[in-house]
């Protein structure tokens, strides 16, 4: 079976950064914080319960995937989603019923075979 695509080796290079980026819990929190607007990474880190150090870590991650952006804002710095495609489509993500086999997944690892 032969299945049609208009996808190409960018596109899959961009979902494959988006999937690492929901590896995560953290970044996940930040990326779904940030549909309603830009965001502090202080403010995030508070929202999230996790260092700044952590948050810094995570929203370097993210810049680096291309998923958010960075703009100076006098000493601090705000965050954005880096694409408005972005939000909606994290939107219908949560819309998705998985089933999960008990035992399977956890948090840290993925045991499925």
């Amino acid at each position: 079976m032969v299945l049609a695509t208009t996808a190409s080796v960018t596109h899959t290079a961009a979902l494959a950064r988006l999937g690492f980026a929901l590896s995560d819990a953290t970044r996940v929190g930040i990326l779904l914080a940030l549909r309603a607007g830009s965001a502090y990474p202080s403010d995030l880190a508070d929202s999230l319960d996790v260092s700044r150090q952590v948050m810094s870590n995570q929203l370097a991650c993210l810049r680096g995937c291309g998923l958010v952006t960075a703009t100076p804002d006098g000493r601090r710095t705000q965050y954005r989603l880096a694409d408005a495609h972005l939000a909606p489509a994290l939107d219908e993500l949560l819309q998705v019923v998985l089933h999960v086999e008990p035992g399977c997944c956890s948090t840290d690892v993925c045991t499925c075979s």
